[in-house]
């Protein structure tokens, strides 16, 4: 059986808040890739009706269905049991998140979890999916990791590199490294899914990065689909990128879902603290024109508080 890894991001196009990126993988068998027929017993999709099972789709339609706590309760029964965001953020997230986002002064690592979800629910149900069909024992095997790019290493690299698009390559690399080196280590095959990285079609050189030890080769690269296997290495790799992947497979879903609720957790904190140091503020999602409002209205206080742009503004 394989594992199935989904990747995808939330959070690109803003001005403000950090970018989010997000891996998650799951042991699902090899005639099922995309995992619905496999999880249908305990997973519904955003098209089907309320039912007792757990709704699992594209974090966009999930968060139309149900808001944060539709998002936190996919991601809450699936990651590592954690009593506060910084335990979240120690569980699941890549190391410069665990050293750069105690350094944000509006991320409170200490803010209670689960948000919004009951706190019985969560402790009942957390860290499992029961899964009738499945063969692993009616349970099956998820692992995630994240990256949560704060606004100033967002720009640092896009110093370095003169493009926004080097740093969602940078952690697409990473959190490959991560999975495979620490999470997901052996032989089985590896079949990575991914959304496409800001829309571009060629992606051999950072697969390269991402697998050091091996040979990338393309086998397509178009709009509809880039797909690549990955050679001399112990196990069978193959990374395929397509637009609109969260509604193709479980594991991308998931990763969505994921990317979506970190992203909601941390404008939550950044909307509450400038809250406190601009009072009456409407809150912003970050996105063009609204952050615009948002940024002009809050420098002032950023001159009292000795911060700046860099450490709010994305420069692209």
């Amino acid at each position: 059986m394989p594992w199935v890894v989904g990747i995808d991001e939330a959070g690109y196009g803003p001005n403000l808040g950090p970018l989010v990126q997000a891996a998650v993988a799951l042991y699902l068998p090899e005639s099922d890739p995309a995992g619905w027929n496999t999880l249908k017993g305990a997973v519904r999709r955003a098209h089907e009706k309320p039912d007792g099972r757990l709704l699992i789709d594209d974090s966009k339609k999930v968060y139309a269905k149900g808001g944060l706590e539709a998002l936190e309760r996919g991601v809450m029964r699936l990651a590592p049991w954690s009593s506060c965001v910084g335990e979240l953020v120690r569980k699941v997230c890549l190391q410069h998140c665990r050293t750069e986002l105690p350094t944000e002064a509006w991320y409170d690592s200490n803010e209670r979890l689960p948000l919004l979800v009951a706190p019985e629910e969560y402790c009942e149900t957390n860290g499992s999916l029961a899964v009738p069909s499945y063969s692993e024992g009616g349970r099956f095997l998820v692992s995630m990791v994240a990256s949560v790019v704060p606004t100033p290493r967002f720009n640092r690299i896009v110093d370095e590199s003169g493009s926004k698009a080097t740093v969602l390559g940078r952690g697409l690399v990473e959190l490959i490294a991560e999975l495979t080196t620490h999470e997901i280590p052996g032989t089985e095959p590896l079949l990575i899914l991914c959304d496409k990285q800001g829309g571009r079609n060629f992606y051999t050189p950072m697969l390269q990065d991402a697998f050091p030890d091996g040979w990338v080769i393309a086998e397509r690269e178009s709009a509809e689909e880039s797909r690549y296997r990955v050679e001399l290495l112990p196990r069978a790799v193959t990374v395929t990128f397509r637009p609109r992947a969260d509604g193709d497979s479980v594991a991308v879903a998931l990763a969505s879902m994921v990317c979506k609720y970190l992203r909601e957790v941390c404008m939550r904190q950044f909307n509450r603290f400038w809250a406190t140091h601009v009072p009456g503020i409407a809150p912003t999602a970050g996105y063009p024109v609204d952050a615009k409002r948002f940024y002009a209205e809050i420098q002032p206080a950023m001159a009292k508080l000795g911060v700046t742009a860099d450490q709010v503004w994305r420069k692209k």
